[in-house]
């Protein structure tokens, strides 16, 4: 391993990839600042940009601007409560009122700090666990790859906001979209209803640009209330000796759990951010200080989400699944680049593997610079009115989108996506398991022909081989505590505390 490592920090400190690691740290923290824009959104804008460079420098500034995000996120959640992305929304429960109370320095110095830790932490998981994951997967075949698409799935639907009926709506949904195009097994074109430039299916980058950073300019413009807040007094950047007593300890558990469940398909910096919460409030010995500025309320989750966006890489990195929206992103990034992420990505590009790994500790210490000193004039950029802000973004989109193919289909597959990104707001419902659907299910489809292929039909072979009918048997095994109504009662009783 110390021979590997040396390798990633040799790739990692390289003028070049120092440049874009720092560029993608600084994007991120400027995102996850401005709200209107996420990760996933930002990603799918800058995507293009990626074409021309190095497969481990893409991929380096590309992870900078996701785990960026996700520390950018915590200065407008604390000073404005005005969470400038999704993981934000737990930040802002506590840190908010710690700021009205005029603790705000402590606020972002333990939203700082924390993330360093985590991520420091969950680099470190990273390191140790790819490689083991990796030997792990190599026995993997058509049917334990369907199996653990299927349970990726699964997992995103129970975890996902609002009634699992919903979100399997959203995952066949997306499905649908991803089996648009030409069969490649007999050649035939399905669901393209004739026109031609349907035949290599929907772009992934359009449909993502349009589902989820348009539609979120329309949402904006539709609820400017949204976009306001006054301006917290920042206060002292640092811990009292209590505060220190609180947080060390939130900090270390919101790491772990974060780390676990960033893991898991579907899961990542939101639901790892939300679960660390609730577990804060279960094992508090102070439940009357929640909601009014407890400060492991806020440390726990900040750790947690760091936690939870790096060790999200695991099962891209070695298994070639994303666990969320976003690691679908890196996968379409990838394979543009004309690597094929797997187990196999280790030994074939071992200079990509361990650069990206060491980038991240590099990262999170770029991060920690970038923001205790510059928490003042992310504040000034909030203050750019929205009008002159939003026709920028919506010309990028379209360049972006243009700039795939060269062709003008692709901004009105962006429009089309970013009326279905509106609806689905609308209607309360959540488009990461669609975006995840789109991705897994034309993969879904492919093992699951070549198992039957190999099998001659035999459907037995998905329960007579150990680790598939485990996959499976978990799969189901979650989908019926979900429909069951005492747990889907706490569910929602959580996601109401959560919205609140």
């Amino acid at each position: 391993m110390l021979e590997n490592l040396a390798l990633g920090f040799d790739v990692a400190l390289s003028l070049n990839n120092l440049m874009f690691a720092f560029l993608g740290a600084l994007i991120g923290t400027a995102i996850g600042v401005l709200p209107g824009l996420g990760p996933t959104a930002t990603i799918s804008l800058l995507l293009p940009m990626t074409f021309g460079q190095e497969p481990v420098t893409a991929i380096i500034m590309l992870a900078g601007i996701y785990y960026g995000a996700q520390y950018g996120g915590s200065t407008t959640a604390i000073l404005l409560n005005l969470p400038g992305e999704i993981s934000g929304v737990v930040t802002a429960l506590e840190g908010h009122q710690m700021a009205r109370q005029g603790r705000a320095g402590a606020a972002l110095a333990a939203a700082a700090l924390g993330s360093f830790f985590a991520g420091t932490v969950s680099t470190a998981v990273v390191a140790a666990a790819g490689p083991a994951l990796t030997a792990v997967a190599l026995s993997f075949g058509p049917p334990e790859y369907f199996a653990l698409m299927a349970l990726g799935l699964v997992v995103s639907c129970v975890l996902a906001r609002g009634s699992v009926v919903k979100a399997v709506a959203m995952v066949v949904v997306g499905v649908a979209l991803g089996l648009v195009g030409t069969d490649v097994q007999t050649g035939q074109q399905r669901f393209t209803f004739g026109v031609p430039e349907l035949a290599d299916g929907i772009n992934f980058v359009a449909l993502a640009m349009g589902l989820f950073g348009v539609s979120e300019i329309i949402l904006n413009l539709v609820h400017p209330e949204n976009r306001s807040g006054n301006i917290a007094k920042r206060g002292p950047l640092w811990l009292s000796r209590e505060e220190w007593r609180h947080a060390a300890p939130a900090s270390l558990r919101g790491t772990l759990l974060g780390t676990a469940l960033g893991i898991l398909p579907g899961g990542g910096a939101s639901i790892s951010a939300f679960g660390s919460y609730m577990l804060e409030r279960k094992i508090t010995r102070r439940p009357e200080q929640f909601g009014r500025g407890a400060i492991e309320g806020l440390a726990g989750p900040e750790s947690a989400n760091n936690a939870g966006a790096q060790s999200a890489f695991i099962p891209l990195l070695t298994l070639g699944i994303p666990s969320n929206s976003v690691m679908a992103l890196m996968v379409g990034a990838l394979i543009i680049q004309g690597i094929q992420p797997g187990p196999r990505m280790i030994e074939a590009q071992p200079d990509l593997f361990w650069g990206l790994i060491c980038s991240m500790w590099i990262g999170n210490l770029m991060l920690l610079i970038i923001n205790l000193p510059m928490v003042g004039l992310w504040v000034q950029l909030l203050r750019v009115p929205y009008k002159f802000m939003y026709p920028a973004i919506l010309a990028f989109c379209c360049i972006g989108a243009y700039s795939l193919n060269n062709n003008v289909f692709d901004v009105y597959v962006m429009m089309a996506a970013s009326a279905l990104g509106y609806a689905i707001s609308r209607l309360n419902l959540d488009g990461a398991p669609l975006l995840l659907g789109f991705v897994l299910g034309p993969m879904m489809e492919e093992h699951l022909r070549r198992a039957m292929l190999l099998s001659r039909g035999d459907w037995m072979t998905f329960l007579e081989r150990p680790i598939s009918a485990s996959l499976l048997a978990v799969a189901v095994l979650a989908l019926a505590l979900m429909i069951s109504p005492a747990i889907r009662r706490r569910k929602d009783e959580a996601l109401q505390e959560e919205a609140a």
